[in-house]
């Protein structure tokens, strides 16, 4: 496994530039990046970008090891069983490739990548939900080097993943979704588009409420990015593979001006791209209103005016940084001219024609001088020069130029095969354990969760369901005789969003004074809490458990049994489940978003707004607050009470946010008979039409 590196080891953050086409790339080079993340055609979290071909992909590499620059791979979705194979192929085509590493979201193919190419380094995708420090402790338990933190964090918690000891990476500027990434099922409920997949419509970028409700201006963290180079950052992430060349020559130039103390042009970066301008909210704590806007026709045209000027930043080729060319030369009568070319402790050599006798001036170092310092064109540029050369020869300006091309073409492949990772062959696929058999017969775990202090009164009822599940907040609220007599089958569901690590394990820990045994994880930071305190860990749809390698991964984690992602079909649910115990969620108001910057916050008071956001369609989607976060739920419950022979699973999960005791015990009932719940206002979700 790759060790982790600490804050300490860090010694000038990288500029992190993405490029969602080849001139993106030469532009976020030629500005100043220090690394470069792309996509390929497949396994990205930003598919509709133009993205890399397997040759485009090779051509990438060398061009930015040229340039001394590191060059990632996003492959950071959730994979499908059947996926797993094209995965690891199109993981293995870049390592060999020679790329600095890949950024995966799904913790079943890190798992896998670990066996695989032990050697690639791993970065931890946003999509991951990574926001505290036991998340980042969890994610290189998994086989991470980095992570990158979740976009919706202030300084301070920032701060704090970083004086984990884990290499943090920073998003710094770019696009702010409305949901916390990788908590986002909005695109694919409405239209089978995955965020999770790389393909999200961005619905929340269309009216909401009246207003654009769901619509957050960009981050730009750019006037922070000093301090929190000074914590230790290791890398400042800015977004954009779906954007411009343009766009992402302007943010390079800012972040690497602003880390160089120098002054940042934010006005033309705000003129290339901008929602009505920037926010800094998250990063300064200062959540409300100001942070939402959407993009304007004044905003379009004003991108018109500032591209020329940015095309010019990146039109012309720029020197690599360590791009200083030594060169000797030696001319003998009657022998090849050599020519030797060393940079970065590499020499190549190049020999051309015998010289000539002069007729007039012979050749000197200075005149061998002006030919080889045309490097315009390349990425070097002319340090020291040692020729020698016998009384009385020269050479023709052509055979100099020649042999200089020759030695910059050698030493451009040797730059580039020096810069590719060692050891990298791949190791062969490894099997799974033995499936779990499943027994079709035998009547299922049903496990209930509430979400509401009016639904506790069907805890009286202990026959109703095999578990119950309810929030922290709720569990703290339960009389001690529901605690005892329930016992092992009342599970403690964690908040999705943990803003203060310490005060949730203090909260757990003078809860298992009054009977708390059991939790649900439904971040990976969850997993480490749980155990250091003991207590059994189940895993919540929010891992986005999505295949049979991901379950293993939890499995050795530690978790006695996980909900599975409802963004399954029915059919990959049956191979998910063979490896730990496997729920799917067979009704209930399925949660769309999960945000830290409430819709409504500033619109209404707490207390008097509706309590719900309307579409232009006019369908309604209920919000619930709690813990800091708000939790934007589907317009219609989720009902598949009868199709459960179709699920595969060892246990059904059924979600009530708004239903009534009464309504509880009916749906229940439903469920136990394999009927409907619901003739119409409900819908299937995934599990039949699946996602993109």
């Amino acid at each position: 496994m790759p060790e982790a590196l600490s804050a300490a080891k860090i010694s000038k953050p990288e500029i992190l530039a993405p490029a969602g086409s080849p001139e993106s790339l030469t532009a976020a080079v030629r500005c100043g990046a220090n690394a470069v993340y792309i996509g390929g055609k497949r396994f990205s979290a930003r598919s509709n970008a133009a993205n890399f071909s397997d040759g485009e992909l090779e051509e990438a590499v060398s061009y930015c090891h040229l340039h001394g620059v590191k060059l990632y791979r996003a492959m950071n979705t959730v994979v499908f069983p059947e996926e797993t194979k094209d995965f690891i192929s199109e993981a293995e085509k870049s390592a060999a490739a020679g790329v600095d590493g890949l950024i995966v979201q799904d913790i079943g193919m890190a798992r896998l990548l670990r066996e695989v190419l032990p050697d690639m380094k791993l970065n931890a995708s946003t999509q991951m939900t990574v926001h505290t420090a036991e998340g980042a402790r969890a994610a290189r338990e998994l086989g991470f080097s980095r992570v990158v933190a979740a976009r919706e964090l202030s300084l301070k918690e920032l701060e704090k993943i970083i004086a984990a000891g884990v290499e943090t990476e920073v998003f710094i500027h770019g696009a702010l979704c409305m949901s916390v990434s990788g908590q986002c099922y909005m695109s694919a409920m409405i239209g089978s588009r995955s965020a999770n997949r790389g393909l999200c419509a961005q619905a929340c970028r269309l009216p909401f409420g009246g207003d654009y409700d769901l619509s957050l201006k960009d981050l730009c963290g750019i006037p922070h990015i000093k301090a929190l180079a000074d914590m230790g950052a290791a890398s400042f992430k800015i977004e954009g593979r779906m954007k411009r060349p343009e766009y992402v020559a302007a943010a390079v130039a800012a972040c690497r001006a602003a880390l160089d103390g120098g002054e940042p042009d934010l006005d033309i970066l705000r003129s290339v791209f901008s929602r009505s301008g920037f926010t800094d909210g998250y990063l300064t704590g200062k959540l409300g209103r100001d942070m939402f806007g959407y993009r304007t026709k004044e905003d379009v045209a004003a991108a018109g005016a500032a591209l020329p000027k940015l095309r010019e930043t990146y039109r012309r080729e720029t020197k690599a940084r360590d791009g200083a060319a030594n060169f000797y030369v030696r001319m003998e009568r009657n022998k090849p001219i050599r020519l030797d070319m060393t940079c970065r402790g590499l020499t190549v050599s190049a020999e051309g024609a015998c010289p000539e006798e002069a007729v007039n001036r012979p050749a000197d170092a200075e005149y061998l001088r002006r030919q080889l310092d045309r490097l315009g064109d390349t990425v070097y540029t002319l340090g020291s020069l040692a020729a020698d050369i016998e009384d009385g020869l020269t050479v023709s300006a052509a055979a100099v130029n020649a042999l200089r091309r020759e030695a910059v073409g050698k030493m451009n492949e040797a730059r580039t095969a020096a810069a590719k990772p060692l050891g990298r062959s791949p190791k062969a696929v490894p099997a799974l354990p033995e499936p779990i058999p499943e027994k079709r017969r035998e009547a299922k775990k049903i496990r209930i969760r509430l979400y509401r202090q009016e639904q506790l009164p069907v805890l009286n009822d202990s026959g109703l369901a095999e578990e119950f599940a309810v929030p922290l907040e709720l569990f703290e609220k339960l009389p001690e005789d529901i605690t005892e007599k329930l016992s092992d089958r009342l599970i403690a569901a964690l908040p999705r969003f943990t803003a203060d690590e310490n005060a949730l394990t203090a909260k757990l820990e003078a809860l298992q004074g009054s009977g708390l045994k059991r939790v649900l994880c439904t971040n990976i930071a969850h997993i480490g809490i749980g155990r250091r305190l003991g207590l059994k860990l189940s895993g919540g749809f929010g891992l986005n458990i999505t295949n049979p390698w991901s379950a293993l991964a939890v499995k050795e984690l530690g978790l006695s049994d996980i909900t599975a992602s409802f963004e399954c079909r029915f059919g990959q649910l049956a191979e998910v489940r063979g490896v730990l115990p496997t729920g799917a969620i067979v009704y209930g108001r399925l949660p769309l978003m999960l945000t830290r910057n409430c819709p409504l916050k500033g619109k209404r008071e707490c207390g008097n707004c509706p309590g719900s956001i309307s579409d232009r369609t006019g369908r309604t989607f209920p919000i619930v607050c709690s813990n800091g976060t708000s939790e934007i739920f589907n317009c219609v419950p989720l009902m598949v009470t009868d199709k459960t022979e179709k699920l595969h699973g060892d246990f059904f999960e059924l979600d009530f946010t708004e239903e009534s005791p009464a309504e509880i015990k009916r749906i229940t009932g439903c469920l136990r008979r394999n009927e409907k719940a619901l003739e119409s206002g409900c819908t299937g979700g995934l599990y039949s039409r699946g996602v993109e």
